[in-house]
């Protein structure tokens, strides 16, 4: 059975040029059908915000993150997503310390393009040591559509 966690924050700054900060995580049981589910929060969670210019990728890239913590760590899953100031943050973390690296792949092979697509589609990415494992991130230029629309009205 495919049990989720979530949690979600939003959080406005204000100052001089208001900054919107927003968040969502959820934990995601050691099940492949989270890779569907990862999927799904991502496009529901990106459209919410008004992120449509990114879901595709962000729901691509996610799913091989997802898919790679499954099936190098055991347990749990952690997906965190937030965004700030136009910039769209996606974090994977699993119970695994061990640091993904690319490699070269095969015309042939079926697996091994995960970290491949994360690097030519994100902004970028990378990978950061947690007390539980690893957090494997990328990043992506977005902006909200209420954030798109204060920005041409600006420029008009």
């Amino acid at each position: 059975m495919n049990s989720v966690s979530r949690t979600s924050s939003y959080t406005t700054t204000i100052g001089h040029s208001p900054a919107t900060r927003r968040s969502a995580s959820w934990w995601l049981s050691a099940d492949l059908s989270s890779v569907r589910t990862a999927r799904q929060l991502t496009r529901d969670k990106l459209a919410d915000w008004g992120f449509d210019d990114q879901i595709e990728v962000a729901e691509l890239l996610v799913s091989e993150l997802v898919a790679n913590a499954l099936g190098h760590a055991h347990g749990q899953v952690h997906l965190g997503l937030s965004a700030e100031n136009g910039l769209l943050r996606c974090e994977v973390e699993d119970g695994n310390p061990q640091l993904p690296t690319m490699r070269t792949v095969d015309l042939d092979a079926e697996r091994g393009r995960g970290l491949f697509l994360v690097d030519m589609l994100s902004g970028s990415w990378g990978g950061t040591p947690t007390p539980r494992g690893k957090a494997i991130w990328f990043e992506l230029q977005a902006c909200a559509d209420t954030e798109a629309d204060s920005l041409t009205a600006m420029a008009a």
